[in-house]
């Protein structure tokens, strides 16, 4: 099997049974992305620095150093900031934002071993799910470069699904890391709100804001998600199929389905069932109007609030209408330039949504 196929659990096999090094795992996978700049999957992508962390990561491995990721290429979107490196967040505002800290998420990956496969693009500011982005330009579908990439860690999807790095972290709002997943062919996961450490992420709304793995492995996910949320490396256990229960609300969730989409996941949930899973079919009343209440106000007034404190934080010398001014995609400045001034949520909205209609 050629290293670029790889999984991350079969890429940590090898480095311990010396069968490839960081550094010739590095340089493979270096050849590939360079075949494969067409797909847009990184903002960064330093080649130099990648060979010297690799370099340097085989020489731990060699001193004895026994961290579970020692050498592993991880790709970064490019809304967590890492010390040193510029994160842009996706936008024009934030081209020269270099990171005073490690995201903690991030941190707990290099203090793991891993090594930053470059920083990968995204919907900009994270607000959308294609990844077309108007500063760094559109991410595209590795399975059919004419097809969106989902969003908006569209970059980490694509980098892990053309097999450009073995697993990639991105970030969820509401759908940013499993969209772009499905749509590349990847396991991706949104942990609970707070599962991980929060901070040192462009953000959108510290309440539903949470980074996520994705690789093309559950296996890869579950050990991921160990480190991440800080379990040193031991991966939940698994229960037995037949205590697995899964909800199925089909109103408004099935409606509208493309007939091949609605086939094939019929036949999922058949599989499932197959397998010992238990189905439940129940709908959500009024899911629709519940989700619209208790979602947009909460994340439209907290997107003001925390870039602003982003910003400061990291001394960029920027407020939100500055990064606002700046924005390159227009589906971005409809949802953000009403915000400027008078049209911003007001408080007592936020509350109301945050006590009465989330709850619900």
């Amino acid at each position: 099997m050629a290293l670029h196929d790889l999984t991350l659990v079969e890429v940590l096999e090898g480095f311990e049974d010396r069968t490839f090094s960081a550094e010739e795992l590095a340089r493979a996978l270096i050849d590939r992305a360079r075949h494969y700049t067409d797909l847009n999957a990184f903002i960064a992508f330093d080649e130099d620095q990648i060979l010297s962390d690799a370099r340097a990561a085989d020489e731990r491995r060699a001193a004895g150093d026994t961290g579970p990721l020692i050498g592993a290429p991880i790709v970064l979107k490019d809304n967590i900031d890492v010390a040193g490196r510029v994160t842009t967040g996706g936008t024009n505002a934030l081209r020269h934002n270099v990171a005073k800290r490690s995201a903690p998420v991030a941190q707990r990956l290099l203090d793991a071993g891993a090594l930053v496969f470059g920083k990968a693009n995204l919907h900009e500011l994270a607000f959308g799910c294609t990844s077309n982005n108007g500063c760094f330009g559109p991410v595209r579908n590795p399975y059919d470069p004419d097809r969106i990439a989902g969003g908006s860690s569209g970059g980490t999807a694509v980098a892990v699904g053309a097999r450009l790095a073995p697993a990639g972290i991105g970030s969820d709002t509401g759908g940013s890391v499993r969209i772009p997943a499905g749509f590349c062919g990847n396991a991706g996961f949104r942990p609970t709100t707070d599962r991980y450490p929060a901070g040192g992420v462009v953000p959108i709304s510290h309440s539903r804001d949470t980074a996520g793995p994705m690789a093309r492995s559950v296996a890869d996910v579950r050990l991921l998600d160990a480190i991440l949320a800080g379990r040193d490396a031991a991966p939940i256990p698994l229960p037995s199929l037949s205590e697995v229960r899964i909800g199925v609300p089909r109103a408004l969730f099935f409606e509208a389905l493309d007939p091949s989409v609605a086939a094939g996941a019929d036949a999922l949930l058949e599989r499932l069932k197959s397998y010992g899973i238990i189905l439940v079919e129940a709908d959500i009343p009024d899911v629709e109007a519940v989700h619209k209440a208790g979602n947009f106000p909460v994340l439209l007034y907290e997107a003001v609030v925390d870039l602003n404190a982003y910003l400061a934080a990291n001394e960029t010398g920027l407020d939100f209408a500055a990064v606002v001014a700046e924005v390159g995609s227009p589906e971005v400045s409809q949802i953000l330039e009403p915000l400027l001034g008078g049209g911003a949520v007001d408080e007592s909205a936020y509350r109301e949504a945050l006590t009465v209609h989330r709850p619900r």
